[in-house]
């Protein structure tokens, strides 16, 4: 560890380089110890907190000879005044042509010469700059034989192109990571390349960085450039200082590492692996092509992006190996020695100077040195500890150590008391057992323990005397409060359930306060001095106590007791992931799956410079002069227990490479020595006649040609094989670079096997003797031919990077998708990735390669269209989207794009690109694409939420557009529940007019009726309810949202006013008992401004209705108003009081225009109806109305004059006299304003100044004298010959708006509130209705009974008008079971039959059935990715069924049910012998067949019900990735998991006492069956199989079906239906109910009901629907 600085002189040596500007995250070490050269670092900003983006410093020492330093020095020389420039000089292009005649290289002028590559950006091409070159091309002085073909300046040039070289300071450092978060580097390479996309003129920069990416093929024969491979880590710096350089890199967010040890489910997909290995190699065939290797290939030094697009990292250390036998002694790229502490006398050298930890990690010999005694306790656990990829200063994922003893007294062996019990975890003794198995029975996700076992809160706060307050705030508490934190080291035990850290066992510093108000740790009373603490503590780690305890402890933290029923025993089940598909760069790694193994009875003490090894008699007979106290057996036992145990884990010492002498010298071989030239390497660089130079036709065609993918399935195996023989015979290798694709098979096997594929033990074996380890044959078979062939013995007949590269292993799609996504990986501007992706994707990149290489391209480039963007950006991610769309299949739109879109919708602020999305056509396109239920769960409630909450005018006038027009596609029922309700549920949360507008238009759209049935009744109730809430002594708050919703209604009455007839005005608004707007005025608890919106639209309603009207309905009901406002004591002083005022912003307005009182109704209301009605005609009504005169005239100078024309004159005296309250444009809607200034109706911007007229359906005028029973029945005929004449108002269901006034999601909001009501039947069958199926738009509706004849009918219904429009009559049996399948509008029915027919036409498509059973012909359990296509191979086996009633009724080859899986189109179809059908609906086709063996012996059982889980899988090889798992029911009541990839049987259980009538998958984990038992149960497959589920009981009858929705189950049981909640809890008796109910009808209420045979939900419409026995189809609320 000496040659390495501690963490601490690291952190001192870089605030002292960088004046404090750098923020030290935390050191990197490859050991378990706080020593490393590199250091995660931040940018601080002006207030010293971090910035975002982190990097990797590394620190490279100085030596002589040294060509890393040589070659900054040469730069800094020709900079003398180490000013910060980049890595490159400006070398004219004469100077390249006179380099490459030294070289052997064609010249510049050579159109076809590749060393164009060394041309820089395209703007210097363009504009006629001078060109420049890497630096490695000016100082030829350091030349070296590290490369056969170029120096090594040359080489540092092309691997680190883009490194900025200057002096260290932190001015060059924030430069530095300037650039690299504006995306500045790399941008002019990604332009160029889009200028050669869209056919313009552009530099070489683009065909140059294709040629990298393998255009037009990879080449072996690379001459350096200045671009960086995208492939290879960038360096982004190298930064001198007098001893050192230091190497600037971003830091990636993962490894390699990281994703195998804590998420490999992240690459789970073979597609996915194969993308990785192929960037691997792309990387390697360009590091190969420059004379040199990588020589330390490994999952750590692989790092990856947000993307999981990978980056091999080259400045590890050593850095790159020559590719030569012998090299040049007086040349290194980077010494092998290591830094030491920059401090001499530095603490740290000595506080670790015991220790016997080396930097690479052996776990065989340090686990048999541990066993054995020889290592101690501490050094064990750090070495587990980084196996674990715990790091040591890291805050959220800090080394971990076991607390050992509880500081009451001090630790003395011969004392139990003080010993802490390590067979529990720190978690379990502070929490206490109950508490866990409470926590355990009562979640969700069962679990004991919810947290990491040293989590950063309790890191911080052990650490909280020596860490920064800055860092306390962010990770403690924000206020920071010295006296919280535990004072001594007593207390800190009993505050914290976590574990301890490495620090309090060795580090006496971690007690000392550096903060003022903070005082020491204190320790405990029986310690003098915190150093005597720590030799104490450790001593008491070390102590036989703890020794015979501490694999107990390892087995919780790392071992065994991290998962399964050991797991549960121990109490320490982790609450899992709720993305295991997520990358994650720290996690709980499970290092054993067995019991660790006891230590032998030692101790391990420490002196003051020596470790001594204090050994016991029972250690065993090999000590000389000992008497074993154990016999030899017990011994011998003992150790053939730990080797075992040694193998298990042989995992934990993986090995990617060999050493060239563990190679043995008589590796046959029949081909002939290498030659000269591949013993050093890559061949010299070749003529111009052996080069395929870049060829000049490289343009848009070209790429798209490369970039086409043909219909190709999976790799033919013999065509890998032919590749592998054929790679025998290609050039042979140089042994380092055969080492390189060593590494690269074992990290491919890995990935497949989830472990590693060699330790040291199975690597010497296949290097001594050619034994591969058993594990290779696990692997697929393509990839075992590949990893074969890249870890062969004879290292001479490896294939080169490129060979791999050219084989037939990757499909065309990896190719492609390489191809679109390099350039993205550019360290380039986001706007220049969104102009390249858009572009080539218009010009039809992703047609060509595919749906699915389009769908493994999204990922890499949605996320660019999510970010704020100007409008130029938002025209290029429009177009993506759009491209998208048209190339993905519709589960990849909805798991990829529609989050995207969702985003989008969801930003606040104007944004273009929002605008683009709400359009008609934009939703249309993706409506078409994934549906409209998708649609309406995913999209629809965000295009309402652009409405209110302070919408940009642009966004909320073309929400209110689609909105408006997508109405009456979307259906009355879908309309009133999914744009209505939740825009009325809006009103009060700033909702502005364009929302309001879409009410009223819809009104408009569907007519008269619509708005009498559904609208109205609707905002009556919320006036009504808002006035009760003003009358009541509510929260302010409340009160002032209840002000706002009446606005927001009365607005609304406002806008339908105008869209409605006269007549239909006053029979809605002022023939009922009360008129709204009176009701309003007559309130004195509402605010003063909602009176006053009040009383302008009373006036304007008037006006709307005539003079006539107006006398005859709404001045009777004014009378009591004015009888109130002229007897007040208001009146009588002549001066009013302000009422309760809103607390709102002023208006910029006149405030003479403002109502100051209650009082100034009078004025408001009295000279406008003498103005509309006459004087004369207003008196006689208003018998007060001499009292009011006297008042207008006394306070407001108003009095009546007589001209003629009453009504003109009457308007024109008051004009001057009361408030004009102006109705100009409200757009920019402001409820302050509205409150302050009144309102008036204004339409969506978009739609200019369309008249209503224009929206309203065709109007049946009543004569107002005409009978008002005639009139409702002539309302009735008419309404049902209207669509939806049959859907019952909304408001009928009101029970107050509780909902309102809430914030937070609108879906959450909106609860379905099932009142069991029949509101529509019709008689569908002539015989029972047997089967319901629910089209996604939810007005289509198929049905399956009985017929004519008793054979199978099926019906087509529109629930428009219920109406049956078609049918299918081709069945000769009763049918099942219906299903709509989602392609082609096809629909399949069962009758023991599968037919599969046109919805439209009912044409008859095709027929699936089983043949007569052959018992030659059997059919075994084949996995799903296996087809047979011939039907005799498929044919069931014939169960021989004891004679019965189940016999004569099902027969074997006949189907029972189905059901279809979605992401692939496939179904799964029931058998009468228990078995399971896969059916290709698209192709039509038979699949494989999942045999099912008997499950009660001796009793027939079929298949009665199927289901599956309904996620949606990462696809997988160009096929959609099937369901997890498929679940099936019998008639025995038995259920059957299997897993949905393979057919194995996952579990299988007795669900219920009798027959299984359904099955659904709520969730990935929850399986809701019902039965012929009379109960529902709810399976959580978490718990495992054995846990009870959650039984509903309350039916009396069987239950013969349900629908889930949401938390809610209807289930269905004779001629009632049952209610039940997953959410609702158990009773007092820990039962859950089930609450049944008898359906209601209006006319009969619930009597003479007939049983119910099936069920269907209508989610988005609020319905469902049920069949009857005796055929009837009803409609249910």
């Amino acid at each position: 560890m000496e040659d390495e600085p501690c963490f601490e002189c690291l952190q001192r040596r870089l605030q002292s380089d960088f004046s404090n500007k750098l923020i030290f995250s935390y050191g990197v070490s490859d050991s378990g110890l706080p020593f490393g050269s590199s250091a995660v670092v931040q940018m601080a900003d002006p207030n010293g907190e971090a910035a975002s983006a982190e990097f990797i410093l590394v620190y490279m020492p100085i030596h002589a000879n040294d060509c890393l330093a040589k070659y900054v020095d040469e730069y800094l020389m020709e900079n003398p005044e180490g000013s910060y420039k980049e890595g490159i000089g400006d070398i004219i292009v004469s100077e390249i042509n006179q380099h490459q005649a030294e070289v052997g290289v064609p010249n510049l002028t050579d159109e076809t010469a590749s060393s164009d590559s060394l041309l820089s950006r395209s703007e210097s091409l363009l504009n006629g700059d001078r060109k420049i070159i890497p630096a490695g091309l000016r100082y030829r002085s350091s030349k070296c034989n590290h490369s056969s073909r170029f120096s090594c300046s040359r080489m540092i040039s092309a691997l680190a192109p883009v490194a900025r070289i200057g002096i260290c300071s932190d001015f060059i450092f924030e430069e530095l990571a300037s650039d690299f978060s504006s995306g500045s580097v790399e941008d002019h390479v990604l332009c160029s390349l889009s200028l050669l996309i869209e056919g313009k003129a552009t530099g070489r920069d683009s065909i140059n960085f294709l040629n990298l990416v393998g255009i037009p093929s990879f080449n072996e024969d690379i001459f350096p450039g200045c671009l960086r491979h995208p492939n290879i880590a960038p360096i982004l710096g190298m930064l001198k200082t007098s001893d050192y350089v230091n190497l600037v890199l971003p830091k990636a967010p993962y490894t390699l590492e990281n994703i195998l040890h804590y998420s490999p489910n992240a690459l789970n997909s073979e597609w996915h692996m194969k993308f990785l290995i192929y960037q691997l190699l792309s990387a390697l065939a360009y590091i190969h092509g420059l004379g040199v290797t990588h020589g330390n290939i490994c999952p750590s030094n692989v790092m990856l992006t947000d993307s999981c697009w990978s980056w091999l990292r080259i400045c590890d250390n050593p850095w790159l190996r020559s590719n030569l036998s012998s090299g040049n002694e007086e040349c290194t790229i980077i010494s092998s020695s290591r830094l030491g502490c920059f401090i001499a006398g530095c603490p740290s050298q000595d506080r670790y100077a015991d220790l016997k930890l080396s930097p690479s990690i052996d776990w065989h010999l340090n686990f048999d040195r541990w066993w054995r005694g020889d290592l101690s306790n501490f050094e064990y656990l750090l070495i587990l500890n980084r196996l674990a990829g715990r790091r040591w200063g890291d805050h959220t994922f800090h080394t971990v150590m076991p607390w050992v003893i509880d500081f009451s007294i001090k630790p003395d062996e011969n004392v139990d008391e003080g010993w802490r019990d390590l067979s529990k975890s720190k978690w379990r003794l502070a929490k206490g057992d109950e508490q866990l198995d409470f926590t355990y029975s009562t979640s969700e996700i069962p679990h004991h323990v919810s947290d990491e076992c040293l989590s950063e809160l309790a890191v911080c706060s052990y650490k909280a005397r020596r860490l920064p307050l800055s860092v306390l705030r962010l990770a403690v508490r924000s206020v920071y409060e010295p006296n919280e934190y535990p004072s001594n080291m007593q207390r800190l035990y009993q505050w914290t359930p976590d574990e301890c850290i490495p620090e309090f066992y060795c580090d006496p510093q971690i007690f000392r306060s550096l903060h003022s108000g903070m005082a020491d740790l204190a320790v405990p009373s029986w310690a003098r001095s915190p150093e005597e603490f720590i030799k104490v503590h450790r001593d008491a780690l070390e102590s036989d106590q703890v020794s015979c305890q501490i694999h107990h402890w390892i087995d919780i933290i790392f071992g065994y007791k991290m998962s399964g029923q050991a797991a549960l025993a121990a109490k320490n089940v982790m609450l899992p992931s709720t993305e295991p598909m997520m990358p994650r760069s720290v996690g709980r790694r499970q290092l054993f799956t067995q019991p660790h193994p006891t230590r032998r009875c030692a101790t391990w003490k420490t002196g003051n410079s020596t470790n001594k090894l204090a050994v016991h008699q029972c250690q065993g007979s090999e000590l000389v002069g000992e008497k074993p106290l154990l016999p030899q057996t017990v011994y011998l036992q003992d150790l053939e227990e730990a080797a075992a145990f040694s193998e298990h884990a042989g995992h934990l010492s993986p090995l990617y490479c060999y050493h060239p002498k563990n190679l043995a010298d008589d590796v046959s071989s029949v081909e002939e020595p290498p030659s000269e030239s591949s013993k050093k390497g890559v061949s010299k660089t070749p003529e111009l006649g052996n080069r395929r130079g870049v060829p000049s036709e490289i343009d848009l065609n070209y790429l798209l040609d490369y970039i086409e993918v043909d219909d190709e399935g999976s790799v033919g195996y013999q065509e890998l094989l032919l590749w592998r023989q054929k790679s025998y015979c290609s050039r042979a290798l140089s042994e380092d670079v055969a080492k390189d694709i060593f590494s690269v098979g074992c990290i491919l096997a890995e990935l497949h096997l989830r472990r590693p594929l060699f330790d040291s033990t199975s690597l010497a074996m296949y290097l001594e003797n050619g034994i591969l380890p058993g594990l290779i044959q696990e692997l697929p078979p393509h990839t075992k031919a590949l990893v074969e062939a890249c870890i062969l013995k004879d290292w001479r007949r490896r294939p080169s990077a490129k060979s791999l590269l050219e084989s037939p292993y990757f499909l065309t799609t990896v190719r492609s998708s390489y191809l679109f996504v390099a350039p993205l990986q550019l360290l380039a501007k986001d706007g220049s990735r969104l102009r390249y992706a858009a572009n080539f994707a218009k010009q039809g990149a992703l047609k060509a390669m595919g749906a699915f290489g389009a769908e493994m391209c999204a990922p890499y480039c949605l996320p660019l269209v999510v970010a704020p963007l100007s409008d130029t950006e938002a025209e290029w991610a429009y177009i993506l989207l759009k491209e998208f769309l048209k190339c993905l299949k519709s589960k990849a739109v909805k798991s990829l794009v529609l989050p995207a879109i969702q985003k989008i919708l969801q930003a606040t602020g104007y944004s273009h690109l929002k605008v683009s999305l709400l359009q008609d056509s934009f939703v249309r396109e993706v409506w078409n694409r994934v549906g409209k239920q998708t649609y309406l769960e995913m999209v629809h409630p965000l295009v309402i939420s652009n409405l209110f909450v302070a919408p940009h005018k642009s966004s909320a006038s073309a929400a209110s557009v689609l909105l408006i027009g997508s109405s009456e596609e979307l259906g009355v029922p879908i309309t009133v529940h999914q744009t209505i309700l939740p825009l009325i549920h809006c009103f009060g949360k700033g909702l502005c007019t364009d929302g309001i507008d879409v009410l009223v238009r819809i009104g408009g759209l569907f007519g008269e009726n619509f708005i009498a049935r559904h609208i109205l009744p609707l905002l009556k109730n919320v006036v009504r309810y808002c006035i009760d809430v003003s009358s009541m002594n509510k929260p302010e708050p409340m009160q002032s949202w209840s002000a706002l919703a009446l606005i927001d209604c009365l607005m609304a009455f406002e806008g339908l006013v105008t869209v409605l007839p006269k007549e239909a005005v006053v029979k809605e608004l002022t023939e009922d008992q009360s008129c709204v707007h009176v009701m309003v005025l007559m309130q004195a608890s509402l605010e003063i401004p909602v009176l006053q919106v009040a009383a302008n639209y009373l006036i304007a309603l008037c006006q709307r209705i005539g003079p006539d009207l107006t006398a005859f309905h709404v001045l009777p009901k004014l009378k009591e108003l004015f009888d109130e406002l002229a007897f007040s004591q208001e009146t009588a002083n002549g001066s009013g009081s302000l009422g309760r005022a809103l607390k709102f912003a002023k208006s910029k307005v006149d405030e003479e225009a403002q109502m100051g009182s209650r009082m100034d109704l009078v004025l408001l209301l009295y000279p406008s109806f003498a103005s509309l009605l006459g004087i004369e005609k207003l008196r006689q009504c208003c018998a007060t109305w001499l009292l009011l005169e006297q008042y207008l005239l006394r306070c407001h100078n108003w009095k009546w004059e007589y001209t003629g024309e009453s009504s003109r004159t009457g308007g024109e005296n008051i004009s001057a006299n009361r408030p004009i309250f102006s109705k100009g444009s409200v757009s920019e809607y402001n409820p302050a304003k509205l409150l302050l200034n009144g309102v008036g109706w204004s339409i969506p911007q978009s739609q200019g100044i369309r008249g209503t007229k224009n929206l309203i359906a065709q109007k049946r005028f009543y004569s107002l004298h005409q009978d008002p029973v005639e009139r409702n029945a002539a309302s009735s005929s008419i309404r049902k010959l209207e669509p939806w004449f049959w859907f019952p108002s909304p408001a009928a269901n009101w029970d107050g708006p509780d909902f309102l006034g809430r914030v937070g999601g609108l879906k959450d909001e909106l609860p379905w509130k099932i009142r069991a009501s029949v509101i529509h039947s019709t008689r569908a069958h002539h015989g029972a209705l047997r089967s319901l199926a629910v089209c996604q738009d939810e007005c289509t509706v198929f049905t399956a009974g009985v017929g004519p004849g008793f054979k199978g009918t099926i019906q087509r219904w529109e629930l428009t008008g219920i109406d049956c429009v078609s049918g299918y009559y081709g069945h000769e049996e009763v049918v099942n079971d219906i299903c709509i399948l989602s392609s082609s509008g096809r629909v399949a029915s069962c009758d023991g039959t599968i037919h599969i027919w046109n919805s439209q036409t009912g044409k008859l498509i095709k027929v699936f059935s089983e043949p007569s059973a052959d018992p030659l012909h059997l059919a075994s359990p084949l996995s799903s990715a296996s087809k047979i296509n011939n039907d005799q191979a498929n044919m069931l086996n014939p169960n021989s069924l004891t004679s019965g009633i189940l016999t004569s009724a099902f027969d074997g080859s006949l189907y029972t049910c189905m059901h279809l899986l979605e992401s692939v189109e496939k179904l799964v179809v029931g058998t009468g012998n228990g078995s399971l059908r896969f059916i290709d609906v698209v192709q039509g086709q038979k699949l494989h067949l999942w045999r099912s063996e008997s499950i009660d012996s001796g009793f027939p059982s079929f298949v009665s019900a199927v289901c599956s889980c309904g996620s949606d899988r990462m696809q997988v090889d160009g096929a959609a990735a099937l369901p997890s798992w498929i679940a099936a029911g019998f008639s025995s009541g038995s259920c059957r998991l299997l897993d949905a990839r393979s057919g194995n049987l996952i579990a299988s259980w007795r669900a219920h006492d009798g027959y299984i009538t359904k099955l659904a998958a709520r969730e990935d984990h929850l399986l809701v069956s019902s039965s012929l038992d009379r109960t529902l149960r709810i399976w959580d497959l978490r718990r495992g199989w054995s846990a009870e589920p959650i039984i509903f009981r309350g039916h009396t009858d069987g239950v013969s079906g349900f629908s889930v929705w949401g938390q809610d189950i209807i289930s269905i049981s004779k001629n009632k239906i049952g209610l039940s909640s997953l959410s609702r809890s158990a009773d007092e008796e820990g039962q859950h109910r089930v609450a049944p109910q008898k359906l209601y009808m209006p006319d009969r209420g619930t009597r003479h009901l007939s049983v119910l045979s099936s069920i269907s939900i209508l989610p988005f419409s609020r319905l469902f629907l049920v069949g009857t026995e005796d055929g009837y189809l009803r409609i249910c609320c």
